[in-house]
């Protein structure tokens, strides 16, 4: 079989125009197309991944935040539980004291109605002691209450005049005296109290008169910061006594002790 050389060569050619067009309008484009679309994948997988990056980036920022966030509100949680227990403690113990102020008061309430009660009660037994005695000593005796309280205070009077060396010696001294009584005294009582008294202290003695309603029905006498009394107010002392002992609240379980009563002359 001959070979026909110039078939070779031509075919050669072809083939060699063949391969040179295709590389030049086939592969080129496509290793072109290839290469961009590669580029492109990458650029794009470059992108995901800086955006995954910025993603957990943001999502650890927006973890942090969120714990900062916890631990804020367990802060603020912890201090209105302290503040709200301060202001519960606070508010208990105003209301402590305003319910202590509110007992004081109330038993200052009580006690003063207590002492109003026992003056009051005091008030109408003297009253009624002092009608039932000025009538006793009216009946018994024929002569009123004051006059009768005069006679007692002379009495006494002289009995000091007989106790003259038990006394000390302030008497001897006394220049001025005062005689002060719960009734306007008449004359008469006045003359003989003035004797009486002039007769232990000495003729010299200024002495001078004076209404003191607060005695209640009695008469003292004031000399050199000393005073000779006798007077209702000791018997109504001991009445005092007496009724405040029954308004004590412990008089139930501790009974009063006995009180020596004086009794009139």
């Amino acid at each position: 079989m001959l070979i026909d050389w110039f078939t070779v060569a031509a075919q050669t050619i072809n083939f060699l125009i063949l391969v040179w067009l295709l590389q030049r309008f086939l592969y080129r484009p496509v290793l072109a197309a290839i290469d961009a679309r590669e580029a492109k994948i990458a650029a794009e997988l470059k992108d995901a991944a800086a955006k995954t990056a910025q993603a957990q980036a943001q999502c650890d920022d927006f973890r942090g935040k969120g714990e900062a966030l916890e631990r804020q509100r367990v802060e603020l949680l912890r201090k209105a539980t302290d503040a709200a227990n301060a202001e519960r403690l606070r508010l208990l113990d105003a209301a402590r004291q305003d319910a202590d102020t509110l007992r004081a008061k109330l038993n200052d309430a009580v006690k003063s109605e207590r002492l109003d009660l026992n003056r009051e009660i005091v008030t109408r037994t003297q009253q009624e002691v002092f009608a039932v005695a000025r009538k006793a000593l009216v009946d018994l005796a024929g002569t009123t209450l004051e006059d009768r309280m005069t006679e007692v205070f002379i009495s006494r009077v002289h009995g000091l005049q007989v106790e003259g060396a038990a006394q000390p010696a302030a008497p001897a001294r006394a220049t001025a005296a005062l005689v002060r009584s719960a009734f306007e005294l008449p004359p008469s009582g006045r003359c003989a109290i003035e004797g009486a008294v002039r007769a232990w202290l000495g003729m010299d003695t200024k002495l001078s008169f004076e209404t003191a309603p607060d005695l209640i029905s009695g008469i003292e006498l004031i000399m050199d910061g000393r005073k000779i009394a006798w007077s209702i107010t000791d018997y109504l002392a001991a009445l005092d006594r007496s009724v405040t002992a029954l308004l004590e609240p412990k008089a139930a379980a501790t009974p009063p002790a006995a009180t020596a009563v004086p009794h009139a002359a």
